[in-house]
């Protein structure tokens, strides 16, 4: 989730329908804090390839969500847990009419109970940014070759990446993880993501 990520979709021709309707959902209830639309069109892209399940982690009013669902194959099942139970009730509104989607009210460990996927965007817990929260496992999480996505870092023009001057050991966990080959993708002049996949051989 991104700061002011919700008034970033203001105005943007080409919006998928589902999306706008997440937009809305967020607007009428002052939530701020939606993806940014470059993190979403990133996020539909990914979706297209994944060939079953898709995951992710602090679902906010569906924004981020409703870009993985215009972006999925027909068939792909989708799975979003969000810890606030008023935006849990509200996102699941949204996504009333696509029996694809899910949305579970709870804490972002609940998501295991839904593994594992071949898509796992970690926005709402699992990233290992904040004290307590340990990232997520991944190895468990995702198939063999599945695709986790690290979401709202800042470019960072040095290595190691830094963050309020100290080495940002969130990004590095992934960028270096041994299960995985990662790599940072710009999204903006101020917005980066890590998009990493699961070793096949690893399972």
């Amino acid at each position: 989730m991104t700061v002011h990520g919700t008034d970033a979709h203001a105005g943007l021709p080409g919006l998928p329908p589902l999306v706008r309707r997440a937009v809305d959902a967020a607007r009428a209830r002052g939530f701020a804090h939606s993806c940014r639309p470059e993190q979403g069109r990133l996020l539909q892209v990914l979706a297209g390839g994944a060939p079953g399940r898709i995951g992710e982690t602090g679902t906010g009013l569906g924004v981020g969500l409703a870009w993985l669902a215009s972006g999925a194959r027909a068939g792909v099942r989708l799975v979003s847990v969000e810890r606030d139970a008023g935006r849990a009730r509200a996102a699941a509104g949204v996504f009333a009419a696509h029996p694809e989607v899910t949305v579970v009210h709870g804490d972002w460990r609940d998501i295991a109970a839904h593994g594992p996927f071949d898509l796992l965007v970690l926005d709402g817990g699992g990233q290992g940014k904040s004290p307590g929260d340990h990232p997520a496992d991944v190895e468990r999480l995702l198939t063999p070759g599945g695709t986790v996505v690290v979401d709202d870092f800042t470019p960072s023009p040095r290595w190691p990446p830094l963050h309020e001057g100290m080495p940002d050991r969130a990004r590095l966990h992934w960028l270096e993880h041994p299960a995985l080959r990662a790599v940072e993708v710009r999204l903006a002049p101020d917005l980066c993501a890590v998009v990493a996949t699961l070793d096949a051989r690893r399972r």
